[in-house]
């Protein structure tokens, strides 16, 4: 594409369109730009345009899509994956780099925010070795005296920095982290002082503090990150700087700074929340050098917490400030300043108690945004929320204080729960509060997976939960005090393995009735409640609760799941549907009187979701509980699959035929299960959709590849013969799949699994005249990039089409595409690499595969192959006997699938569409290791003498002894 006006008005067009609501125009839109982003010079106009649009709704357009331009295609995998190319030229490239950092630093602030992403994420690759000169180019910066370009290049740099907060210890890590100290730690430290100065001098001008104080957040967030992995020379010997300016400006308050608006915090708390996360991380990792300042934080934090009022503007601050008492009473050296009854006293009256109040703010997010209401309380999002840091306080305090702080608080939650009980609907927030400071007290540990794992034992649950839990529960209305409700659930939900079952089992009709609920919460954790009961394990790793328990449930149970799913709020509420199929799997056959009811609200679902998919995961449960539906019914009653076919098939055309490539990926799996279980030929219906499956386009996005392979792979399992009469015309097009996977090392595997259902369906003169090619197109790869992965592969398949066609004929054709290339696959790959194959079937293929070799194939025995008869045995006694040995090239390791940029969405495969493991030889041998004794007895028989001689030449004398105990076992000796 050429930097022509022609072409950016163009791209001005279709950016618009990209803004469309309707999808007629905004799809054609997107994937023209998908279209053209290959192209040279694309990323060029972005920016060109981004800087000299008269619109600003395109400038932000631009730089939107360049920032997800960079992000999908800045990485070069090519060294790994060869069919993902490299979508920017060098020349492109070089030119980003030299253009964004100024570019970035004129612009508005909404582009320059993602210009600074755009830059991190080039930098994460580039920088510092293919792009040394970019910190010398922001750093110089700081002289300017503009604050716009100043907060431009802090706010890039801590976009650039942050991933050292989470990266793992490395070489390269701590190499390039002393680079960035060396250049930038100095100027930072400068411009911080400076900057502070600044602040005194217009304490009076409101809009120079506010350009000011953006400033100092971006440089305090920037000292946690290059503080984060270890403390730094440089920041050790400026300590003092540092700490005591952040101490002032943990104590400073500006009438200026403050804002009037009670939701959104103002620079001021947003400052000070840094700084006490900064010195909670020195409190944590440097407490010996933090020593000295450690009483004056802890005072001044502590004054903040009290004087700090109940606004939401504050959540953020308050957290952290707790967050940092939290981890300073956690420390053994410590503890001396916490010991005193009055302080812990103290600390519950004044900090804790307040913090864990139930606010109108709470109340407000509960009734009119629960889903993020939800994501904060059950998914641990809430990590800012004053609630979990003032939970996080009453857990760090029992480390040391575990009596005292329940004695307390006991003394709190009998209080709050008799003032609850003199009026209820006034005074239900006591009794909220009360259940969370039970929670918080009584809990030591917890997973996502198992609830609470670790319990307080100075708290009685079983008791608590009697008397306080399931009144609320039992309750003639369930839309009653909501927010009870969702506490009560709760309060099951995470104590499930402390409170017994027969507790368990009465609150379940309880849940099942909760889904009936008009609150989005209530209904969603009663669901989610549901489905983590359904998956706890009793003894013998059976689930806890049993099909036959919940049998006289199961019809509310499902009537009610899926009622829930049409209530306001909840059309794809993914706990619901998870909820749907945890009970489907646990209920097992008891479902299938409801089946017809429940697959058709399921595609009812489908058909509506398919529209617009937007929920990742509900869909995915979704599709797992259509699954469930099928195996279940079609387990009872094989030809049921007739009907789901019917149900489904018209859904899964529409999805194909209008491309939404989220569903496409779970529809050929569904497929997969459904043809798996026809018995006898293929249906019609498959047959006509069999070439479409084979068009490239299909098998452009790494998404479709591994169902789509299982779904060519049903067909050749149920179909090989129909295909090789009535479709024979589209096996080139079949094998031109697998050439095309084969050639990348991401997919080779899954082309080999298509080669093998080939090798072992397809009618032998079917494919006899491409035979000698598929070998050829083989042995190129292996010259070209020899992997482990690949020669796993490669001997597997070897040995099946032995086994197929008999060793002779693979002698053959080894022979027939080169002179003695026979012997040199044995000696050169088959012998040394045999070890390597993984896999229980795997093994026994080759296994079955080399004893073919040995006993029948005649060139093994009178030809220049005859020396290496021995040296194969042995390999086939250590694949028998030996570990597997799984070492791996060092320049080998495989990014995986999901690494692989891109639009595509990853394959996500279904748990329960899983295909059963085949065995291509399990009628044939059972016991490999006997097969091979019966097999040397029957090549002994033909020719007496030779088999002992050529043993007791060159065969070691461990495999020796291993091969006389398979002659023992199997009772045959070699004459």
């Amino acid at each position: 594409m050429e930097l022509s006006d022609a072409n950016l008005q163009t791209l001005t067009e279709y950016l618009k369109k990209t803004l469309d609501p309707d999808p007629a125009i905004r799809r054609p839109a997107e994937k023209f730009l998908e279209s053209v982003e290959g192209s040279q010079n694309y990323p060029l106009l972005l920016l060109t345009l981004l800087e000299k649009s008269q619109e600003n709704v395109i400038k932000v357009c631009a730089s939107v899509t360049f920032k997800n331009y960079i992000k999908r295609n800045w990485r070069i995998v090519g060294i790994l994956v060869e069919d993902e190319p490299n979508k920017i030229c060098e020349s492109d490239r070089i030119a980003i780099k030299a253009n964004i950092v100024p570019l970035m630093l004129s612009s508005p602030e909404q582009i320059q925010k993602q210009l600074s992403d755009a830059i991190s994420i080039i930098g994460r690759e580039d920088f510092p070795q293919k792009w040394p000169d970019l910190l010398t180019e922001m750093v110089n910066r700081f002289q300017s005296g503009d604050f716009h370009v100043i907060n431009g290049v802090l706010r890039t740099a801590h976009s650039l920095f942050k991933r050292y907060r989470h990266e793992f210890k490395s070489n390269e890590l701590w190499t390039e982290i002393k680079l960035v100290l060396d250049a930038f730690a100095l100027p930072l430290t400068n411009l911080f002082k400076a900057t502070i100065e600044l602040c005194s001098t217009h304490a009076n001008d409101a809009s120079a503090l506010k350009v000011l104080f953006s400033s100092l957040i971006l440089i305090a967030k920037l000292f946690y990150s290059l503080n984060f992995q270890d403390l730094p020379e440089f920041f050790e010997d400026n300590m003092e700087t540092w700490m005591t300016n952040f101490h002032s400006l943990l104590t400073l308050d500006n009438k200026l700074l403050q804002t009037d608006d009670e939701e959104e915090a103002g620079l001021l708390e947003l400052l000070k929340s840094q700084i006490c996360d900064n010195a909670a991380l020195y409190a944590q990792k440097y407490d010996e050098e933090f020593q000295p300042y450690l009483p004056r934080f802890v005072t001044a934090i502590w004054n903040l917490l009290v004087t700090t009022g109940q606004e939401v503007k504050y959540d953020l601050l308050v957290s952290n400030a707790i967050q940092f008492l939290a981890s300073v009473c956690e420390r053994p050296h410590y503890k001396h300043l916490f010991e005193d009854q009055n302080t812990l006293t103290s600390i519950c009256e004044k900090v804790i108690v307040p913090n864990m109040e139930f606010r109108a703010a709470d109340e407000e997010a509960f009734e009119d945004n629960s889903e993020e209401y939800i994501r904060r309380d059950l998914e641990g999002s809430d990590i800012d929320t004053r609630r979990r840091a003032a939970c996080d306080l009453v857990r760090g305090l029992c480390k040391f204080f575990e009596g005292p702080v329940t004695g307390i608080f006991s003394g709190y939650v009998n209080s709050m729960l008799q003032e609850y009980a003199k009026n209820p609907s006034v005074n239900w927030k006591h009794k909220d509060a009360a259940i969370y400071l039970v929670t918080s007290l009584a809990s030591k540990a917890q997973t996502q997976k198992h609830g609470i794992t670790q319990a307080n034992e100075l708290v009685n649950l079983t008791e608590f939960f009697v008397n306080h839990i399931q009144p609320d529960l039992k309750s003639a209305s369930v839309n009653e005090f909501p927010v009870l409700k969702a506490d009560g659930i709760k309060y099951i939900m995470i104590f499930r393995n402390q409170v017994p079952k027969e507790q368990l089992l009465v609150s379940i009709p309880l849940l099942i009735n909760h889904l009936q609920a008009e609150s989005i919460v209530v209904h969603t954790y009663a669901a989610h409640a549901l489905e983590r009961l359904f998956t706890m394990r009793g003894t013998n790793n059976t689930t806890l609760i049993t099909a036959a328990e919940m049998a006289p449930f199961v019809e509310v149970l499902l009537t009610n799941l899926f009622k829930a799913l049409t209530l306001p709020g909840s059309s794809e509420n993914e706990y619901i549907m998870k909820a749907i199929m945890r009970s489907f799997s646990l209920l097992q056959e008891s479902i299938i009187p409801y089946i017809p009811s429940v697959i058709t609200q399921l595609t009812q679902k489908l058909l509506a979701v398919s529209k617009n998919p937007s929920k990742p995961h509900f869909n995915h449960y979704m599709f797992e509980s259509i699954c469930l539906s099928i195996r279940i019914t079609c387990k009872a009653n094989p030809d049921a699959v007739g009907s789901f076919e019917e149900a489904l098939f018209m859904v899964f055309t529409e999805i194909l035929q209008n491309d939404v490539q989220e569903f496409i990926p779970y529809v050929f799996q569904v497929m997969s299960l459904l043809l798996e279980m026809h018995k006898n030929e293929i249906p019609s219906s498959y047959m006509a959709l069999f070439p479409h499956l084979l068009q490239p386009v299909l098998w452009e996005r790494t998404g479709n590849i591994p169902p789509l392979v299982r779904l060519l792979q049903a067909y050749l399992e149920r179909g090989a013969n129909t295909i090789a009469s009535a479709a024979a015309d589209k096996i080139p097009g079949l094998l031109g799949v697998f050439q095309k996977l084969i050639a990348s090392k991401a997919n080779d595997h899954q082309g080999f699994y298509l080669l093998n259902s080939i090798t072992e369906h397809m009618p032998p003169e079917s494919v006899d005249q491409y035979r000698k090619q598929i070998f050829i197109l083989l042995f190129q790869r292996l010259q070209n990039s020899k992997t482990t992965k690949f020669i796993k592969s490669f001997l597997v398949f070897i040995n099946l089409y032995c086994i197929k066609y008999g060793a002779l004929a693979l002698q053959e054709i080894f022979d027939s595409i080169q002179p003695k290339m026979f012997g040199m696959v044995l000696e050169k790959i088959i012998i040394p690499e045999i070890q390597k194959v993984s896999g229980q079937v795997e093994k026994k293929i080759c296994a079955v595969g080399i004893t073919k070799i040995l006993t029948e194939c005649p060139p093994m025995m009178d030809t220049e192959y005859t020396k290496l008869w021995t040296p194969l045995l042995q390999a086939l006694i250590g694949l028998f006997e030996l570990p597997e040995d799984d070492t791996i090239p060092d320049e080998e390791h495989f990014i995986d699938i999901e690494d692989t940029p891109g639009y595509q969405t990853a394959f996500s495969q279904l748990a329960f569409a899983g295909k059963k493991e085949h065995d291509p030889v399990g009628q044939m041998v059972n016991n490999p290791r006997i097969h091979l004794a019966q097999s040397l007895h029957k090549l002994s028989t033909a020719c007496p003498g030779r088999v002992p001689s050529m043993l007791s030449t060159s065969l070691n004398a461990e495999a020796l002894q291993y091969l006389q105990g398979y002659l023992q076992a199997a009772s045959v000796t070699l004459l």
